[in-house]
């Protein structure tokens, strides 16, 4: 099962390049957003981690 890459900031809408950060249940969020919350996430309260890349091909 892949990751699902969602390309907007759940918590302020802002397109996401490509620093990305995902908690296990794969809510994404932006880097500014990410630590203004302390890498936790707010809708589980798990950490977010920097969402790995797609390999380029």
């Amino acid at each position: 099962m892949a990751l699902e890459m969602r390309k907007t900031c759940e918590r302020c809408q802002e397109q996401i390049s490509k620093d990305a950060y995902i908690c296990v249940y794969e809510c994404t969020f932006c880097q500014p957003c990410t630590i203004k919350m302390e890498h936790i996430c707010p809708n589980c309260g798990g950490e977010l981690v920097r969402r790995p890349r797609k390999p380029i091909s």
